[in-house]
């Protein structure tokens, strides 16, 4: 499994748990269920992964 390392802004970190909370889930499912789309798009999470997604292509395309 791949450990991937975030860096959260600490007022987004803090929105995040409470949402978590108010849905009765982890912050980890509150990620995963905003990232499947169950929420509204957030700008920063799309931006995020567009970000890992360039990086991963990177990565692969310096393993060839």
């Amino acid at each position: 499994m791949t450990t991937v390392v975030l860096e959260i802004d600490p007022q987004l970190y803090l929105l995040l748990q409470e949402a978590a909370l108010a849905h009765r889930l982890s912050l980890e499912e509150e990620c995963r269920r905003r990232l499947a789309g169950e929420e509204r798009p957030s700008r920063y999470l799309q931006a995020l992964v567009a970000e890992l997604r360039a990086d991963d292509q990177q990565r692969r395309a310096t393993r060839t």
